[in-house]
């Protein structure tokens, strides 16, 4: 295929502790079909070997920056890397992760095609016993595009099209559901640089994505979807979203949901995501209070705010969002199944 852009891309990779994964991940970016690229390692105050093999890449090819800072969360690092750009175009890669060699590439193509201002390719969970295939598959690139599609109002969509068991149906009946599927993840994306304009990351809270997701999407006019694999998601039990978590975290996942509500009622749309959201927070967040010694001051406050919320809610939308939640509930007892059976 060709290119129609040589325009620099900017791919921002937050490292920490990854030395076993790092190189894997490093080199399927370094080893894209697409060669215009600037890449940005953010060495967050690492304590193994990462911080010495994000050097050795620098000396070894000039497309790579390393940035090194004392350890401040992945917020931080996105931030630093968000403000050492100097590309164009921007993308994401977490530090454990294997991309496809056509990744920019095609999602280049498909931005440039379209005159989207994201354009986004499908992607797989894998366990470490995989690894092997993954990188065998990744390195030899993945197949041209069935279908490129495209669609407008994605804030909207990334609201209500998060349910699998819907988005299958809506496949079924042709309306490319599937496509249109939105969720907090910034690896797998191509973004215009300017819509990162003014837009950074809370440091110092969980739910960072989460954070930001509602205003990038509302930004945006246009997004291209890829119908193809370009992205692989290493899936690891040590990993933030996959141990036991506090208070904390679901308190700013709450907040980000809120934040994220409060936009929609601004744009006239039923956060039916933010509302599964805010909701399953609550809920880990009263058992996690069950267990303890009386009632936190924050999660009095986490209820207080939710029921302010959820107040500005009509009857029909809140039946459509609890029908949604629920729906999504029993999907994700499958997913965690699943994934936790990676290995």
């Amino acid at each position: 295929m060709c290119q129609e852009s040589d325009a620099l891309v900017s791919l921002i990779i937050p490292v920490y502790n990854a030395q076993d994964y790092l190189p894997l991940c490093i080199d399927s970016v370094l080893g894209q079909s697409y060669r215009n690229l600037e890449v940005i390692l953010v060495d967050d105050g690492s304590t193994d070997k990462s911080s010495s093999i994000c050097d050795a890449y620098a000396r070894k090819d000039s497309r790579v920056r390393v940035l090194h800072q004392g350890n401040g969360g992945i917020a931080k690092a996105q931030n630093a890397g968000l403000n050492a750009v100097r590309g164009d175009y921007i993308a994401f890669a977490d530090n454990d992760d294997i991309l496809d060699r056509r990744n920019i590439e095609l999602l280049m193509h498909a931005l440039v095609k379209t005159g989207a201002d994201m354009s986004k390719g499908r992607w797989r969970q894998f366990g470490l016993s995989q690894m092997q295939n993954v990188q065998r598959e990744a390195g030899s690139g993945a197949e041209e595009p069935g279908t490129i599609t495209v669609f407008t109002d994605p804030l909207r969509a990334y609201q209500t099209v998060f349910s699998k068991a819907l988005r299958l149906l809506g496949e079924a009946a042709g309306r490319h559901s599937e496509a249109r599927y939105l969720n907090e993840a910034n690896w797998c994306r191509l973004y215009r640089a300017d819509l990162w304009e003014g837009i950074r990351f809370p440091e110092g809270r969980y739910a960072q994505d989460t954070a930001v997701a509602g205003r990038l999407y509302a930004r945006m006019n246009k997004v291209a979807d890829i119908d193809t694999n370009l992205y692989n998601w290493l899936q690891r039990p040590e990993s933030v979203t996959h141990s036991k978590q506090k208070t904390s975290f679901y308190h700013d996942h709450i907040q980000a949901a809120l934040e994220n509500m409060a936009l929609c009622r601004e744009k006239t749309i039923t956060p039916a995501r933010s509302y599964y959201t805010l909701m399953g927070n609550l809920r880990y967040e009263r058992n996690l209070e069950a267990s303890s010694e009386g009632t936190s001051q924050l999660f009095v406050a986490d209820q207080e705010a939710a029921s302010t919320a959820l107040g500005y809610l009509s009857l029909t939308q809140r039946g459509y969002c609890r029908i949604l939640s629920g729906l999504r509930l029993l999907e994700k007892a499958v997913y965690d199944r699943r994934i936790k059976n990676l290995a």
